[in-house]
């Protein structure tokens, strides 16, 4: 069984698309998940593989290949999952003990490697991706900001308003006001 990760799967039509672009090209998937493939073939020749990787491209994704590369794609992936699938985050995430546990490395490792290959260190993108959550849930207008704060994790409505106004420009009330004219959301993979 070969097992192959893809960047910027980030929701359940990325896996169906995934899945389907596999099997058009003749492979066979086993399991894909977020991020990671299991196919029951052992290995893919170069040209099988050159057109999978141009077939990702065109719809968005990408077919990592470098050891590192693989790691911070499941280290994303991992951050993602967290932040946008659970249904409450804890206060006390340790997301150190939590990433490191999960690709079975230290975190000081992991945390240089991310910063110097996406540029932002770990804390801002979990930080971002959080700031994106709370986009989302604003949009939809089905909590109020406590309840938002209580579900990703926040100390407080105020700890919650100084990232976002931080990361966005504008306080969680001015996005509400202004969602209907732009919504100022961005893909998860392009944060």
């Amino acid at each position: 069984m070969l097992e192959l990760h893809i960047k910027n799967m980030v929701c359940n039509r990325c896996i169906t698309a995934v899945r389907k672009e596999l099997q058009s090209i003749g492979l066979h998937p086993s399991v894909v998940e977020m991020g990671v493939v299991h196919l029951e073939e052992n290995e893919v020749d170069d040209g099988t593989r050159l057109k999978l990787a141009n077939k990702l491209i065109e719809l968005g994704f990408v077919l990592l290949d470098s050891s590192k590369t693989i790691l911070i794609g499941r280290i994303k992936n991992l951050i993602i999952e967290k932040i946008h699938r659970s249904e409450y985050l804890d206060v006390k995430v340790n997301w150190s003990k939590f990433i490191s546990d999960q690709v079975f490395h230290e975190y000081n490792y992991l945390s240089t490697l991310f910063s110097s290959v996406e540029g932002i260190t770990l804390e801002q993108y979990i930080i971002r991706q959080k700031i994106e959550r709370v986009k989302e849930l604003l949009f939809y207008d089905e909590l109020s900001l406590g309840e938002i704060g209580f579900k990703l994790g926040y100390s407080s409505i105020a700890h919650l308003s100084a990232q976002f106004k931080k990361i966005t420009g504008q306080t969680p009330s001015q996005f509400k006001k202004t969602r209907a004219i732009d919504m100022k959301r961005r893909p998860l993979d392009a944060i």
